[in-house]
């Protein structure tokens, strides 16, 4: 089984992938992963195209994968390969409340990440507001020929309690 989840930040794409790959027993992979350069003195800093591009492929030629992230335009094979495509969407009142708590609990030392700031951090609010506005019809049309592989958009709440683990799901 091939699944590719795509939203904006904060939509429930680590946790969808998490829940899935437990479920399912196929590992996941964060997108993130292949375009950023964790290992790099700063946050922010870009892999080089044509190695994340040989990451992605060595993913795409295992037998199953789930791999999620935002990107787009240098996954379109991903989408071609995938048996399944999950496309997030939540209300902008919801991702900005997400973002901002998984940047305080990284600053508090609560969940492992990246080495944001707090203008990193703005930057990501304001680039999540207008991904939500531009880059998810761009995806939706670029996802039209896949429709009998795109499951629908689920729009995740939660439903209390302190971790992501209390959701409901709600076809969009």
């Amino acid at each position: 089984m091939k699944i590719h989840i795509i939203g904006g930040p904060g939509t429930g794409k680590t946790y969808l992938a998490e829940k899935l790959s437990k479920e399912l027993g196929i590992r996941h992979y964060d997108l993130d992963e292949l375009q950023w350069d964790n290992q790099s003195e700063s946050y922010g800093v870009k892999r080089d195209p044509l190695l994340r591009d040989k990451m992605l492929q060595e993913l795409l030629e295992q037998s199953d994968w789930i791999i999620e992230g935002v990107y787009y335009a240098w996954c379109q094979q991903c989408f071609a390969d995938a048996d399944m495509i999950y496309v997030l969407q939540v209300p902008k009142h919801q991702y900005r409340y997400r973002i901002i708590r998984r940047f305080l609990r990284r600053k508090l030392g609560l969940e492992q990440g990246k080495k944001e700031t707090l203008q990193s951090l703005f930057r990501l609010l304001k680039w999540a507001d207008n991904y939500q506005k531009t880059n998810l019809v761009e995806i939706r049309n670029l996802l039209a020929p896949y429709a009998d592989k795109v499951t629908g958009s689920y729009n995740f709440r939660y439903t209390g309690g302190k971790d992501a683990g209390n959701t409901e799901k709600e076809v969009l």
